[in-house]
């Protein structure tokens, strides 16, 4: 099965969730922190899914799945370790669904995330092998640390303010493209964020 890569907008779109284990938990996470608004069916949580709930950011609905349970979802996740219950609810749904572990049973697969602040990295076997999209971020992982995270939000400034700036078309070009330089990805890694930043601020105002 193919799938076509996107990255969709769920704020405030309802999202259910069935099952309460460590899988049903990372879907949570990222379904909150997209916005969504998570309801979860599952007699049984884990402790941090039982927090979540206690926090407010989900609603939790204590009992087995019951059909009708997935009436006005925008997305759903079937992560319960009952492979017939899994297909059962795909089946049901009419929308976008994930279904753990069988990715052929769903219309959309969630792919292994890297999260540096606004960079979001993802990686895609196409269901083939989550170990080796998870063997794949790790090392992307090493390639890309926090002071991605750090200059990115650096470069939202300095771009706006080199727009403003830089009045010569092609200098502001040029200068735009070192922002994403190989030089400059070296040596964020190499002298760090700071050292970075400021070689960019004295380019900048030379």
């Amino acid at each position: 099965m193919k799938f076509y890569p996107a990255f969709i907008n769920l704020k405030d779109k309802k999202a259910v969730v069935v099952g309460g284990g460590k899988v049903a938990e990372r879907k949570v996470r990222l379904l909150i922190n997209a916005g969504a608004s998570v309801r979860l069916v599952s007699p049984r949580i884990t402790g941090n899914i039982k927090k979540l709930a206690e926090r407010g950011l989900l609603e939790h609905t204590r009992r087995n799945y019951r059909q009708g349970d997935l009436k006005d979802a925008f997305i759903i996740i079937a992560a319960t370790s009952d492979v017939a219950l899994n297909t059962q609810i795909a089946r049901e749904a009419g929308h976008l669904v994930n279904v753990i572990d069988m990715p052929s049973e769903g219309n959309f697969i969630v792919p292994s995330i890297v999260k540096r602040g606004p960079l979001t990295i993802a990686v895609s076997t196409e269901g083939a092998s989550p170990a080796v999209s998870k063997a794949i971020r790790m090392e992307i992982e090493g390639l890309y640390g926090k002071e991605f995270a750090l200059y990115l939000k650096f470069v939202e400034r300095v771009r706006k303010k080199a727009i403003k700036d830089i009045t010569n078309s092609r200098e502001r070009e040029k200068f735009l493209k070192t922002l994403a330089s190989p030089s400059v990805f070296s040596a964020l890694r190499n002298r760090g964020y700071k050292a970075t930043y400021k070689s960019i601020l004295a380019s900048l105002k030379a």
